[in-house]
């Protein structure tokens, strides 16, 4: 969803997304921004595990190997997209 305004004081007391400098001119809304960011998802699989026993979904390796993969890409756009080895512990 999308948001116009000439000037920021129209919308002064209205939430629009978070990092952003100024709310004049259009803005991506993101009516559900929580959801969007995975945040429920993170707290539904806790209470679940806690609560229910359900396996932990995701732990320290797989937040290692999402940081090594987003690394490599940084890698091989830097060498205008040559293939990178995507390197774990």
């Amino acid at each position: 969803m999308q948001a116009y305004t000439p000037n920021d004081a129209y919308f002064k007391d209205v939430y629009v997304v978070e990092k952003t400098e100024t709310k004049q001119g259009w803005s991506n809304i993101s009516p559900d921004e929580g959801w969007f960011n995975g945040y429920q998802h993170e707290m539904d699989a806790f209470y679940r595990s806690a609560a229910f026993g359900d396996p932990i979904e995701s732990n320290s390796s797989l937040a290692a190997d999402v940081i090594a993969t987003i690394y490599a890409g940084y890698v091989s756009a830097e060498q205008k997209g040559a293939e990178t080895a995507i390197t774990t512990l």
